[in-house]
Parts: structure tokens; C-alpha cells; sequence
């Protein structure tokens, strides 16, 4: 267990009411935009956080290193900084390493060291056979898990989180994401309920270029862990949200699921409304929840994920926290609240609440999501069949 102390929350705060607010941006056309617009929608939510934790993640921002994993690290000891570069030196070839520019912000208390490595995979350092994104993930796993001043928080290539302990705007300011330009954003205002506010609980969470953040509670985190733990995922962040980041990373890297399927495994239907689906999708239903039952997201939440040239909107399968989606020209939004999305943009031209469980899925080069229908039944543009890969291993 990390010795949080000097990082932790200055007010002591262990339970609190539930709120958090979750805001998204992507310009499906690829063109890039500055943090300004996505720290201002945030902030107008500041209600619904308390000072915990905010953050964001931006994809499209090193394009000069796009080839290379970006590592982001805080350190909260110069002996921990230290280890970690020394593990690092020893299995990858770093490139660059950096402090990552931050500015004096008053509302930011004891904020650890925070530095960004762009590393590249030796192969002469590891086994032939070894994939190199299992290679990344079982050495971010490792220093998560046995370094006790030090944590890899970001591990993407051409992509970044930014987070720590205050309110979003305060982060933003802090980490100066307005000289930062993305083509996608995320943001998270953080509001916690039964895990602690520290800097490396603030949202977004991440795992290579899988981002997600997060609105509400993850009942089922117990069972969720376990199973991911399984495939060599260790959940060291103290709070319930990491296992989405996982559960992702398993589910469409590993696996190999479409992203409607992925989300039938989180936000599975409800038996009783399977009995009245058509024959093959009772049966594809049936398999999802027999082989993935134990990775069900049980409890309310709102998640937005994030990864290189898509962003997902999803919620649980009876809408318990909220999702508003818009739309305007080439740019997809998702927000907790309508109002936030219209403060930055007025001339939205089309706004909606989407169906429980049914994912907003945004993607480069394509058409933006249209407003459906929330039936049960698969619609088109999500015949993804059958024989699919519905499998375990």
C-alpha cells in the first residue's frame, strides 16, 4: 500500500454524497483544438465535484514521438524517482525524458513530481515471441505494484492523461493544457464516494491508449477485479473505475470484441427482456453473459472511453447517472449536462439522451452518431455476427 499522506486530500473527506461530472470532445475529422474549450466546459459543472480530483486525457498531442509510448510518472519521493527511472533504463530505450511543464496554482496543494518518458521497446530486452503491448502492460502492472513512491499513470503513444487533486479547471491551469492541442478530449470532475481522493485516484484512468472516466459506483468491483486479475491486470489505484480501464483494454485489444458487443458484456440486458428477443440474439446475449458474466459492471454509472481515433459513450442498462450526447458539424460531444455542451458551442445542432446500455460510439473518418431509437433489438450498423469472437481466452 502507497503512503498517500502527503498527497492525499488536505480536507480528510473518506465518504461523500455522489455526483462527479464527465464531459467529452471529439472532432471526428481529425482536426486538431486547444484544452481552452474543454477546461471551460468542466468548470461549469464544478458543482458537481468537491475538490478531489479532476483530469483529462488528450490523443493527437506528440505527434513528433507518435511511434513511442508516453509514459507519464508521478514521483512522490526523489528516491522513488530514482527506482522507477532505473527500471525504466533497464527495459526500454528512453528516448526523452522531461518534467512535464506545470504553472502556481493556489488551489493545488503538495503536488508530487511529475515527469513524461517517451520509451521505445528494446527487443534485445525481452523474449521473441512476447507481443509488445503485453510487454508495456506487464512492466506499467509491475511498477504500479511494487514501487511504493512512484506510479505510471499514462502509457499510450500520442496520447496523454493529466490528473491530480483539485477541481478540473485547477487542473487544466496546473498542467497548462491550453498549449496542448488533441483532437479528442476528455474531462472528469471527481466527487468520491467510497474511495479516497489522491492523485493517482483522479480520473481519467488509463491503460496504453485506453482512456475512461467515470460517473457513479461500481458495485461489482469485487468480481470484476478478480477476473481481470486472471489475464494479469492488478488494480493498484484504490478506486472501483480502474477495472473499466481494464476491462476495455481485455475486451477489444486482447479479444478482439466490437465495441457494441464489449458494451453488452458491461451493461448485459436483463434476462427478462432476452426471453423476448429473436432467436439469434437471445443466443449471442447468452453467450456474452455466460462466458463475460463476471465482468457485469453492476450499480449506476456513466463512462466515456477513450482510444486512439474513437470515443465511446456508455451508461448502465437503466440510465441510473446521466449522459447527454450533441453534435455539431465534425464534432461529437458527451457531457453530464446539456448545458455544458452549449456553453461551448450555442449553435449545437442536435442534442439527445441516448438508451441505457447502448453505446455513442465516435470515430475518425466516419459519419457522427445519429439519434436512435432505444429498442432492444440490434440495429443496423450492429449486425456483428455470431461467430464472432465470444471466447475466454
Amino acid at each position: 500500500m502507497k503512503d498517500l499522506g502527503h498527497v492525499n486530500n488536505p480536507w480528510g473527506d473518506d465518504k461523500v454524497i455522489d455526483a462527479c461530472s464527465i464531459f467529452g470532445m471529439m472532432d471526428v475529422s481529425g482536426k486538431t483544438f486547444s484544452g481552452r474549450d474543454i477546461i471551460t466546459a468542466i468548470g461549469s459543472m464544478h458543482d458537481r465535484g468537491n475538490g478531489l480530483g479532476g483530469g483529462f486525457a488528450v490523443y493527437g498531442l506528440y505527434p513528433e514521438y507518435a511511434d513511442l509510448y508516453a509514459f507519464h510518472v508521478m514521483y512522490l519521493s526523489v528516491s522513488g524517482k530514482t527506482e522507477i527511472e532505473s527500471y525504466l533504463n533497464s527495459r526500454f530505450r528512453v528516448v526523452l525524458s522531461e518534467e512535464v511543464p506545470t504553472r502556481r496554482v493556489r488551489a493545488i496543494e503538495n503536488p508530487p513530481k511529475v515527469w513524461r518518458y517517451f520509451l521505445e521497446v528494446d527487443r534485445r530486452l525481452c523474449d521473441d515471441d512476447v507481443e509488445e503491448e503485453k510487454y508495456v502492460v506487464d512492466h506499467v502492472m509491475e511498477i504500479n505494484a511494487s514501487f511504493s513512491d512512484g506510479f505510471v499513470f499514462s502509457s499510450g503513444k500520442n496520447m496523454a492523461v493529466f490528473k491530480g487533486v483539485g477541481y478540473p479547471e485547477d487542473i487544466g491551469e496546473f498542467f497548462c493544457l491550453d498549449s496542448y492541442e488533441g483532437y479528442l478530449w476528455t474531462a472528469h470532475g471527481r466527487f468520491p464516494t467510497n474511495t479516497p481522493g489522491w492523485w493517482g485516484g483522479a480520473h481519467p484512468f488509463n491503460i496504453l491508449d485506453w482512456t475512461v472516466v467515470h460517473n457513479g459506483e461500481i458495485s461489482s468491483y469485487g468480481i470484476n477485479r478478480r477476473y481481470l486479475e486472471q489475464y494479469g491486470y492488478r488494480c493498484t489505484m484504490q478506486t472501483d473505475t480502474e477495472v473499466v480501464a481494464y476491462a476495455m483494454d481485455l475486451l477489444l485489444r486482447r479479444h478482439g470484441l466490437p465495441v457494441e458487443m464489449a458494451a453488452r458484456v458491461l451493461a448485459a440486458p436483463l434476462w427478462s427482456r432476452l426471453e423476448h428477443l429473436p432467436a439469434p440474439e437471445r443466443e449471442l446475449y447468452t453467450s456474452l453473459r455466460q462466458i463475460y458474466g463476471s465482468l457485469l459492471m453492476n450499480g449506476p454509472f456513466t463512462v466515456i472511453v477513450a482510444h486512439q481515433g474513437e470515443m465511446i459513450g456508455l451508461t448502465d442498462r437503466i440510465r441510473l447517472r446521466p449522459l447527454t450526447v450533441g453534435t455539431s458539424g465534425t464534432r461529437l460531444y458527451l457531457s453530464s449536462e446539456e448545458s455544458a455542451i452549449r456553453l461551448i458551442c450555442p449553435d449545437l445542432e442536435n442534442a439527445w439522451i441516448p438508451a441505457g446500455g447502448r453505446p455513442i460510439v465516435g470515430r475518425l473518418g466516419d459519419a457522427l452518431p445519429a439519434r436512435r431509437s432505444g429498442r432492444s433489438s440490434l440495429s443496423k450498423g450492429e449486425n456483428f455476427p455470431l461467430h464472432a469472437q465470444v471466447q475466454g481466452g
